[in-house]
């Protein structure tokens, strides 16, 4: 006998995992997140994760002068982590260096929620489930950049749409 079976309990099938749900979804992300950030390393354990750091100014246009004087030469290291309900759910996205202070979490003009995670998305009516988590990412690395002017008091909350895109 085990766990999963007993005299009156039949086996239980072992759970669906989104990447084997959604295989295309799983391809197209391995696709798009290795040729924007190779240095971003895939683990399968869970519901799968990517760990590493993203580039300082990863966006088309040029990058703005003076910029490593406040946040240093490398990006932000992040953890992206999948959830079971992804691609309907987005993932979570923990900045690990730097770490913001507890005090920020939760307010607003940082953009961290309370679980550490980075906060995106103005709506979550904003993630359909069809966008590239590419787009979270180059977020991600913004959100570094507009970090180190909240910490150096250059401004006095985060953009609301991001660097990305203003």
């Amino acid at each position: 006998m085990t766990a999963t079976t007993g005299p009156h309990k039949p086996a239980q099938p072992a759970p669906l995992t989104w990447s084997a749900a959604e295989p295309r979804r799983f391809e197209r992300d391995q696709r798009e997140i290795t040729a924007a950030f190779p240095d971003l390393v895939y683990d399968a354990e869970g519901a799968g994760s990517w760990n590493g750091i993203l580039p300082l100014w990863p966006f088309e246009r040029p990058q703005p002068a003076h910029l490593t004087d406040w946040t240093g030469t490398t990006g932000l290291h992040v953890l992206m982590v999948y959830r079971q309900a992804y691609p309907m759910a987005p993932p979570h996205i923990f900045p690990l260096d730097p770490v913001p202070e507890p005090a920020a979490w939760t307010q607003s003009r940082w953009h961290v929620n309370g679980d550490r995670t980075l906060c995106l998305l103005r709506a979550d009516s904003l993630w359909t489930g069809r966008e590239s988590v590419v787009d979270l990412l180059l977020k991600a690395a913004a959100w570094k950049v507009e970090y180190a002017l909240m910490k150096h008091e250059a401004i006095t909350q985060m953009s609301d749409r991001g660097i990305v895109e203003d």
